[in-house]
C-alpha cells in the first residue's frame, strides 16, 4: 500500500529522533508498522519476568496487554482488579515489576520525553523501579522542542484524556482546552521531563510511523 505524505514524513523524521534519543542514552528504534513495533516490544520482554503497564490508548491499539498474556508472560493487570483498593495495590506492585510498558504524551525532536500524569504511577515507573521501561509512541507525539512537548502534553493530550477518565470533572472536560486549573479532579498532577536515561538503556523507546494515542 502506498504511504501517505505524513507517513513519508514520519519515515524521514523517525530515524533522526531515534539518533537523538540514543544520544541521551535511551535505547531506541523506529518501525513503519504497528505489527513490527509490537513484535519488537514483545521480543524485549523476558518470558520469566513480570510485566505491567500504565494506562495507554497506544498499548491498547497495539493489543500488547493481550499479547503478553498469550505468550505466557506473567502480568500485573490493574484493570482486572476486583475492587478499587486492589486496583491501587496492583498499581503499587507494578512499580517493582521487571518490565513496565507505557506511551509518552510528547517527545521532542532532540530526544526528550514529556509526560503528564494524574496518579503519578506511570511517571514514577519511568523514573525508578521497574528493571526496564518500554515506551511505544506514534510519531504524532513528536514535536519540535521540549517546550512544544510540554504544550502538547498540557493543551492536547490532557484535555483529550480528560474525556475518557470516568468521573472527571476538571474544567477542560467542558471546554476542551487547558484552563491551568487547580481542580481536585485535574489530571495534570505531575508534569515530568525525562531528558536523559539512567542507567543507559533502561528506558527503551519504540517510535511507530503512525498516528497513535492522544
Amino acid at each position: 500500500m502506498e504511504k501517505t505524505p505524513m507517513e513519508l514524513r514520519y519515515g524521514k523524521l523517525g530515524p533522526r529522533v531515534v539518533k537523538a534519543l540514543e544520544g541521551r542514552h535511551f535505547a531506541a528504534w523506529y518501525f513503519d508498522t504497528r505489527a513490527d513495533a509490537a513484535e519488537h516490544a514483545l521480543n524485549l520482554i523476558p518470558a520469566s519476568g513480570v510485566a505491567s503497564w500504565g494506562g495507554s490508548m497506544t498499548l491498547a491499539a497495539l493489543g500488547l496487554p493481550g499479547l503478553l498474556v498469550q505468550r505466557g508472560i506473567p502480568v500485573i493487570d490493574r484493570d482486572a482488579a476486583p475492587t478499587p483498593e486492589e486496583r491501587v495495590e496492583r498499581m503499587r506492585q507494578a512499580l517493582l515489576c521487571d518490565t513496565f510498558l507505557s506511551s509518552a504524551n510528547a517527545i521532542s525532536e532532540d530526544g526528550q520525553l514529556v509526560n503528564i500524569d494524574f496518579m503519578g504511577n506511570r511517571a514514577a515507573a519511568m523514573i525508578y523501579g521497574p528493571r526496564q521501561v518500554i515506551i511505544l509512541a506514534g510519531m504524532n507525539k513528536v514535536v519540535k522542542t521540549v517546550e512544544d512537548a510540554m504544550v502538547r502534553a498540557r493543551t492536547i493530550a490532557a484535555p483529550a484524556n480528560a474525556q475518557r477518565v470516568s468521573g472527571c470533572k476538571s474544567p477542560c472536560l467542558e471546554t476542551g482546552a487547558c484552563e491551568n486549573c487547580r481542580s481536585p479532579d485535574s489530571i495534570c498532577t505531575y508534569l515530568v521531563t525525562t531528558r536523559l536515561c539512567r542507567p543507559a538503556g533502561r528506558i527503551k523507546v519504540i517510535l511507530i510511523g503512525k498516528d497513535l494515542g492522544l
